[in-house]
């Protein structure tokens, strides 16, 4: 059943989404138009088969969301890969086989879904487009996996009919993927990432259909918000249109404000639909939380008002009350007395009755004491009887049946037996009848069965002996000695037994009779005891029963007590609560007053509260990126003007506060006391940070932010980083306790493991969350915020749609109020104390004042109907009462002190004004150059540095003088010691710009125009002097109030201005006329009109006039002061330069303080090579020991210094305090391959150890290498020492030349102060074994070896040798020899007084000094100057609304190029037509061919990719990498690299290469028509021009058979110009086009002669160019000059033309005077 309504579609999406959400993990969709249509589309790709599909959209756009559903429709399963650490291009084999006998073989339909976060690794997409393209991936499964595939899908594949081969059945698995798998690719626009993934991976797009996420449309926001605005209750229905219209304006508005902080600040923002929806539900959940507070707020204050009417009318009641309370109490007092009485009696008997009882217990105690002695002696005695019964015992247990019948068996025994049996027989005499007979046959027949003898024996009675039986036992028998066991056991064992049971059985006996008559007495005893204690137990239970009685009425008296105590308190309540509800109603007599105005205020708010809450919601949701102004401009500008324009506009309230919408004042000041900055934009951040939805990023590169955030949640803070150990366990262990975690120093990406996090990707209802495979239970008081130290990062919009960006950089405001707070607590550490002290009481005071009055409404509130007994509460009351007016009597008494305070401080602000400055121009200086960072923490200190070390002064004034002038040359030091020579005077300028601007002294209009210099027009210039720029910028420049009149006076006064323009030094020079009134900042726009190459000197003498000269002096570099600043937190960064090698001096400091490598202190570790492991270890063991540690080359080790920036921080923290890091890298060529950490740099001293410019500072330099005791080493001094300054100087030029470029040298070469020192080794050794100075040697070993072993190009050897004939001469030990016009070599001078005598003979720094012409600097000093300039424009704070006017796209000012050029371009040459025209093919022609080939060559590449390039901006063509930067080329007007390639050498931009193409051209276009040689050549336009001299050698040679290896070209320079010639001349050829660099050709003289002024290449006339036979060469009075295709020389060398010279040739050499045939 298709469906026809979109109102149909969108009840089935809406319960299809429904369902789904039951299932899954929750989406909160709305189903507007286009999110139905991408669902209906994506859905169709799915049901296709090999439905792939590529989703393109920025982040938060709703790709993902919608796939899910789309899916979920088609009954598809979802996979998405599970991120987890160290996921690799593995890893997803492994899913992709899951998947693949999922589909395949189980066949189970599943969707792919892989977003930009889970492309890992970009060779991912390797899988991926084979999948996409064939379906399979190659090496997916081994051998035996295949096989087991196979073997599970045979029968299938039999039961549709095929044969089960191998191959057939992996055809039907792959097929049945391709049909079941599919993908969808969820892609971002943003950056190049999906063009080169596109390019590299074609089936991307290829393989896939593609639907567009684009931006959403305004109708898209509208409906949206007004989807969710409709379920909110408390809007009115009347504003819910102008608060949706609201809710997409400000959404776009942002987009169109990020735009403009791009252009300007370079910063980028993003919005997406994620954060629109954001926005609508923080409004949602804003306005419901302050309706709610507002009401609580509202019902606590009427309840409050309610209560205190009511309390009037109830003192009545509570007096009647009062007097049935008496009466009552008196009644109590009556009973209480009544039990009194009755307990006394009571407690008399139990008394009587206890007496009793004692006396009865003590005679218990008596009979005890008796017994239990009696006791004693018993058992002590009856111990005795224990040996005698044991020894009977003993003797009975030898007796047995054995030895009895034996004993029994004797006939006739001896009497000592007969004695025994005898004994035996009376002891067991019946009744004690003693036998008569007791001889040994009576005894035989006693003993009868053995066993009942020894049963009679073992149960003998022993306690009852007969005394007659003992008697005769006794008499007869144990007197006699022979009744002796021992004896006996002689006769028999058995006898000897019961001998020895008798003689026992009668011992115990004896012992038992005495014991008897005590165990009797015993027995009567405890009979005694029992009657006794009996009676005592009767007693107790008397008493017993007495004394609870007496409980009973004792507690009925207690009770009546506290009954009567009770209704005392009653009695004294009511009476208080009477005198309270008067001192009440007094004391809220004007709180009543306070909350009706109060109520009145949240009535009022009521109506504007869902404006004030809208605008609230956009401001958090929106603004937290951006800078104050831009933020203002959001609010103010755009979106409350927008709110009021509105047809039914939305109330607000008048000048509303968002921050005093979100918090107030009491929490602001708990802020500031946990740290937070005190301006206005920390605590707007502070605001956003703790209101925003979703997680806050907060972009804080000076710390502030974190040090508040870790102070304002103390230890509670869990603080990770991303990738440390078991940082993931620690955000699950987070997730499930609900406490805050922090993870700093984010980088511009996130781990994708954290992106369920991050996004809020709730599963099981929003309990849990999953992180890598793991369900995390989500506890809802969790939080997460996020810090990274970038100063300016690119997040991509998927990270913004996730969280709330921050930006808590510091501001100057906020800045200068800290730094006024520094200095003011060093100099005034009292005032400050006390300032301190009182902010943070008033913050107290505010945050008490709350509380209380919060406290007070809610007790109010809270009461129940009757709440004048709640003493708390009127107590609170007024104490609230009382604290209110002492802190009010105490906030005017600290507004006093304040004001004392501050003013006192205000004489301080222009210090701290300064410092603020200062750091934002230090801060910007990374605009120029990635590695100069600087921390807000080191520029702390050098400001404190600064503080102590300013001059003390009598007066506060001079005081605060020297302050500023301490803090801007500390800042000054402290910075340019880091900074690049190029870029010292950008930052001097700019800190001169921003410390004038400030001033008020410069006019910033006139600044900007110095800046911009924008001229317009190019007009002819009426007077010679003028360039048409120059005249061009003056007529600009005279449209300006202050420069009326300009153009009028240079033209009327030419000769004096022509004087000016044409000085040295116009510098230096007055102006002409009243122009010399100027103020400096109007001369400097005067000269970059006139000379633009003068304005770096000008510049530098503009910064020494407003500061001070001691800020363009040079300074030296002093390692041992760098060292002294450092500290374990602290390291050392030497940016390092070809030459210089700051090692050395390390070496030598550390030997000065004892760490040197032989005593293992010192760690020297040139990384690279795997050294990273080795450099871990040194920097563990310095921290330990306190080492010293050289990391060079860093920037060798890209992938390891994010591990060197957490290794420097964990080791800056209980180090040991001699610790120190030093470390050395090269900057990088271009801010984008910029790699050393931020970190690493703004917490480092950093040094650039690059070589001085100019002769005096290189001089100096070359001379700081020796010292006093080199001078003296040598025996030949005078010789020694002058040849040791020249060198230097000869140094100081080699090195200095190459800053003109190739003029100076043809090559760079990295002349180093190693090749100076070796030369004065040598000298020495040399000076010391010759006699006579070795002068040829010296010139060889320097020029040739030492500083030539450097050099590559003959030119450039040549330029050596010459210096060294001119500064090493004989000359110079008479002291006649000039180094330089104006600077004699030295005489004899100690050291000190070498540098003295640099510094007092040396002219000005010119290119004279190094023998070149002053031209030789204009145009690399225009360049510099041009450059400097737009270093300073890109460093000015910009107008926030001058956001750059875009007008047309990039892609149609190619077009236009391109359309352009190839309207020009000829056409091809027809070469053969052309040779066809040839009748002789002499070598001229054979030119004329390969050049038109060449052009052929060239016109073709450039007409294809032209071609190519259109088709690719038309979307015909797929855009390759080659078309891509011929586009970047075609753009920035720059020559593409295709066509260079097949060119000739050209310094020109791409329209004037273009011109010039086609001026080559036409020269051939003529040259070919009829084939003859054109009467002057124009040299210039050939791609060989060598070919065309040797072409006139090689016509000469033939015409006079000369043989062309003995031949040479010479040349003539005529007096005329192209034009004056017809015919080329009979032998040779007329040459032009070429030009004269480093001096002139003077026509009427006809030599080269010095250069004029400011003209740097004047052309030269027509050349006449001949060949000749070598000898007959002209050698006198000539300079070789080399001819070269462009001004970069070098490689593009021609040939060399010997031109006439009046001079030495050394000179034109020293000039470097060539001719080039373009400029």
């Amino acid at each position: 059943m298709p469906v026809k309504e979109w109102k149909i579609l969108r009840k089935i999406l809406t319960e299809t989404l429904e369902s789904y959400n039951e299932l899954n993990a929750s989406m909160n969709l709305v189903l507007f138009e286009d999110a139905m249509q991408h669902v209906c589309r994506i859905s169709r790709i799915l049901e296709a088969p090999r439905g792939y599909a590529l989703l393109i959209g920025v982040g938060g756009s709703g790709k993902q969301s919608l796939s899910r559903l789309a899916a979920y429709i088609s009954s598809l399963d979802m996979f998405q890969i599970m991120l987890k650490k160290g996921y690799g291009i593995q890893d997803l084999r492994v899913d992709l086989a899951n998947l693949y006998i999922k589909t395949g073989a189980k066949s189970m339909p599943t969707v792919v879904l892989l977003t930009d976060a889970h492309v890992a690794d970009e060779r991912f997409l390797v899988l991926i487009n084979d999948l996409l393209a064939s379906g399979e991936v190659p090496d997916l499964f081994s051998n035996e996996d295949m096989d087991g595939i196979i073997t599970g899908i045979r029968n299938e594949v039999r039961s549709l009919g095929l044969t089960d081969t191998k191959e057939n059945c992996w055809r039907f698995f792959l097929d049945r993927i391709r049909l079941q798998l599919k993908i969808i690719l969820c892609f971002s626009p943003v950056g190049s990432t999906l063009r080169v993934r596109a390019r590299k991976f074609p089936a991307i797009v290829n393989c896939t259909a593609i639907d567009w996420f684009h931006e959403w449309p305004q109708e898209a926001l509208y409906s949206v918000s007004r989807r969710f605005i409709e379920e909110t209750e408390v809007i009115e229905p009347r504003v819910q249109d102008s608060i949706c219209l609201f809710m997409a304006y400000a959404h776009t508005s942002v987009n169109e404000m990020s735009e403009k902080y791009y252009q300007n600040e370079r910063r980028y923002n993003y919005t997406t639909p994620k954060s629109f929806l954001e926005q609508i539900s923080l409004y949602k959940v804003l306005l419901e939380k302050k309706y709610k507070e507002m009401s609580k707020r509202m019902e606590h204050l009427v309840n409050g008002i309610q209560k205190l009417k009511t309390t009037a009318s109830q003192v009545e009641d509570l007096k009647s009350k009062l007097a049935s309370q008496e009466a009552k109490l008196q009644l109590r007092n009556q009973d209480a007395e009544a039990l009194i009485t009755k307990i006394g009696l009571q407690t008399e008997q139990v008394s009587q009755e206890r007496a009793t009882a004692d006396a009865e217990e003590r005679k218990v105690v008596a009979i005890q004491t008796e017994v239990s002695l009696k006791q004693r002696e018993c058992e002590d005695d009856l111990l005795k009887t224990e040996p005698a019964l044991v020894a009977a015992t003993a003797a009975l247990n030898t007796l047995n049946k054995i030895n009895l019948t034996e004993l029994k068996a004797f006939p006739n025994p001896p009497t000592a037996v007969t004695n025994v049996t005898a004994a035996v027989m009376v002891l067991l005499a019946y009744n004690g009848k003693v036998p008569k007979d007791r001889s040994w046959k009576a005894a035989k027949v006693f003993m009868g069965k053995v066993d009942d003898f020894l049963q009679a024996l073992i149960s003998y009675d022993k306690e009852h002996i007969p005394k007659n039986c003992l008697k005769v036992v006794k008499e007869h028998y144990l007197k006699d000695p022979e009744f002796n066991p021992n004896l006996v056991r002689t006769k028999s064992f058995a006898a000897a037994g019961l001998c020895a049971w008798v003689i026992n059985i009668v011992k115990f006996y004896e012992v038992y009779c005495e014991v008897e008559p005590k165990r009797h007495a015993l027995a009567q005893a405890n009979v005694e005891l029992a009657a006794a204690t009996e009676k005592l137990e009767a007693i107790r239970k008397k008493l017993v029963d007495l004394d609870s009685n007496l409980c009973r009425l004792t507690a009925s008296f207690e009770k009546a007590i506290a009954e009567k105590v009770q209704c005392q308190e009653d009695v004294n309540r009511t009476n208080k609560t009477i005198e309270l509800a008067n001192r009440l109603v007094k004391g809220l007599q004007a709180e009543k007053i306070r909350w009706r105005q109060s109520i009145k205020h949240f009535e009022a708010q009521e109506k504007t509260l869902c404006g004030d809450v809208l605008l609230m919601a956009a401001f958090v949701s929106y603004v937290g990126s951006f800078t104050k102004q831009y933020r203002q401009e959001l609010v103010e500008h755009m979106w409350i003007p927008f709110l009021k324009s509105q047809k039914v506009p939305i109330p607000i309230t008048e000048g509303l506060d968002l921050i005093a919408m979100l918090t107030d004042d009491a929490t602001i000041a708990a802020w500031n006391n946990e740290g937070l900055p005190g301006d206005r934009m920390s605590t707007e951040n502070a605001t956003i940070l703790t209101n925003c939805e979703r997680w806050p990023l907060m972009i804080d590169p000076q710390q502030q932010g974190i040090k508040w955030i870790k102070n304002k949640y103390g230890t509670d803070l869990k603080v990770i980083r991303l990738g440390q150990k078991g940082f993931l366990k620690t955000i699950e262990r987070a997730l499930a306790c609900g406490d805050t975690i922090l993870i700093e120093n984010l980088n511009e990406t996130v781990d994708p493991v954290l992106d369920p996090l991050l996004g809020g990707n709730t599963i099981k209802k929003g309990k849990y969350i999953k992180i890598e495979d793991k369900e995390c239970e989500f506890n809802k008081n969790f939080r997460l915020i996020l810090h990274t130290k970038l100063a300016n990062p690119h997040y991509q919009p998927e990270l913004q749609a996730q969280t709330t960006l921050i930006n808590f950089t510091v501001t100057r405001d906020g800045l200068e109020e800290q730094l006024l707070a520094e200095v003011v607590s060093v100099e005034r550490p009292d005032l400050e104390k006390l300032k301190s002290l009182l902010t943070k009481q008033q913050n107290d005071f505010k945050i008490e004042l709350k509380h209380l009055e919060e406290d007070l409404l809610l007790r109010l509130s809270a009461a129940e109907s009757s709440f004048l007994g709640d003493m708390e509460l009127v107590e609170k009351l007024e104490s609230t009462k009382s604290t209110a007016a002492e802190i009010e009597h105490k906030v005017a008494e600290a507004k006093k002190n304040e004001v004392k305070i501050n003013e006192a401080r205000e004489y301080y602000r222009p210090a701290a004004l300064r410092a603020s400055l200062l750091y934002f121009v230090v801060n910007d200086l990374g605009k120029i150059n990635p590695i100069y960072q600087f921390s807000l923490k080191a520029f702390n200190t050098v400001f404190h540095k600064a503080i102590d070390r300013a001059e003390a002064s009598e007066d506060l004034q001079g005081r605060i003088t020297n302050l500023i002038e301490a803090i801007t040359y500390s800042a000054f030091l402290y910075t340019s010691q880091g900074l690049f020579e190029k870029d010292k005077l950008t930052f001097l300028a700019q800190t001169t710009f921003q410390i004038l601007l400030r001033s008020k002294e410069i006019e910033l209009l006139e600044l900007d125009f110095l800046l911009r210099f924008t001229v317009e027009h190019t007009l002819k210039s009426p007077v010679d002097f003028l360039t048409p720029q120059s005249w061009s910028a003056i007529k600009a420049i005279a449209l300006m109030d202050e420069f009326r009149g300009l153009d009028r006076d240079i033209e009327g006064s030419a000769k004096r201005w022509k004087k000016w323009v044409d000085s040295e030094c116009p510098e230096k020079e007055k102006f002409p006329q009243e122009w010399k009134n100027k103020s400096s900042l109007q001369k400097l726009i005067i000269l970059r009109a006139l000379r633009p190459d003068r304005m770096t000197y000008a510049l530098r003498n503009f910064v020494e006039e407003k500061l001070g000269s001691k800020y363009v002096e040079s300074t030296r570099m002093d390692l041992a002061k760098s060292y002294e600043e450092s500290s374990p937190a602290t390291p050392v960064f030497f940016i390092l330069f070809p030459g210089v090698d700051p090692l050395k001096d390390m070496e030598t400091l550390g030997k000065k303080l004892g760490f040197t490598i032989d005593s293992g202190k010192f760690h020297n570790i040139s990384l690279g090579q795997g050294q990273e492991m080795v450099a871990e270890e040194a920097l563990e063991e310095a921290a330990t020991h306190g080492h010293w540690v050289i990391l060079q080359n860093v920037h060798l080790v890209a992938k390891w210094l994010g591990t060197l920036e957490q290794l420097l921080e964990q080791y800056s923290k209980g180090s040991h305090s001699d610790f120190r890091v030093f470390m050395s890298a090269e900057p990088a060529p271009t801010p984008e391959e910029h790699i050393i950490p931020q970190g690493i740099l703004e917490n480092s001293i950093k040094i650039t150890s690059e070589p001085p410019t100019g002769v005096l500072a290189n001089l100096h330099a070359a001379l700081y290498n020796f010292d006093q005791d080199t001078l003296e080493l040598c025996t030949r001094e005078t010789e020694f020492k002058s040849i040791l300054f020249s060198l230097c100087y000869f140094h100081t030029c080699v090195a200095g030349r190459l800053k003109f470029g190739p003029q100076g040298w043809n090559r760079r070469y990295p002349f180093n102060t190693g090749d100076l020192t070796i030369c004065v080794n040598v000298l020495y050794n040399y000076l010391e074994a010759h006699t006579k100075v070795p002068w040829e040697d010296f010139r060889y070993l320097f020029g040739e070896i030492m500083y030539g072993g450097h050099i590559t190009d003959d030119w450039d050897r040549k330029l050596c040798h010459m210096y060294l004939e001119e500064f090493m001469s004989p000359a110079m030990l008479e002291g006649e020899l000039a180094l330089a016009p104006g600077f004699l070599a030295p005489p004899n001078l100690d050291y000190a007084g070498y540098h003295k005598y640099i510094d007092e003979m040396l002219p000005a720094e010119s290119p004279v000094l190094y023998g070149l012409h002053p031209n030789a600097e204009i145009q690399f000093l225009t360049v510099t100057s041009e450059n400097l300039f737009k270093t300073l424009l890109e460093m000015q704070p910009r107008n926030l609304l001058v956001g750059e006017e875009s007008g047309q796209s990039a892609e149609e000012k190619v077009k236009d190029v391109l359309d352009d050029i190839l309207e020009k371009l000829p056409e091809e040459f027809n070469v053969t037509e052309i040779m066809q025209r040839a009748a002789v093919q002499n070598p001229y022609v054979l030119v004329c061919f390969q050049e038109c080939e060449r052009m052929n060559l060239l016109i073709r590449a450039i007409r294809k990719s032209l071609k190519q390039l259109d088709l690719g901006l038309k979307g015909e063509l797929t855009f390759s990498p080659d078309m891509d930067a011929q586009q970047s080329a075609l753009l920035y007007d720059i020559v593409p690299d295709a066509w260079t390639k097949l060119a000739y050498p050209s310094t020109y931009g791409l329209a004037q290469w273009i011109n010039d193409l086609l001026m080559r051209c036409r020269e051939l276009d003529i040259w070919t028509q009829d084939l003859v040689l054109p009467a002057v050549v124009w040299l210039s336009g050939f791609f060989n021009p060598q070919s065309f001299l040797t072409a006139i050698m090689q016509c000469t040679a033939r015409k006079n058979d000369w043989p062309l290896d003995k031949m040479c070209l010479t040349v003539e320079v005529t007096k005329k110009i192209r034009e004056d010639y017809g015919h080329p001349p009979r032998e040779g050829a007329y040459i032009c086009g070429l030009y004269m660099e480093g001096a002139r050709w003077d026509i009427q003289a006809g030599v080269i002669a010095e250069a004029q002024l400011q003209d740097l290449t004047p052309a030269m006339p027509v050349i006449f160019v001949r060949a000749i036979p070598i000898d007959r060469q002209e050698t006198k009075n000539i300079y070789e000059c080399p001819v070269y295709k462009t001004k970069n020389r070098g490689p593009t060398y021609v040939w060399t033309f010997n031109l006439k010279s009046k001079h030495k040739s050394a000179k034109w050499v020293l000039a470097g005077v060539a001719l080039l045939l373009a400029v």
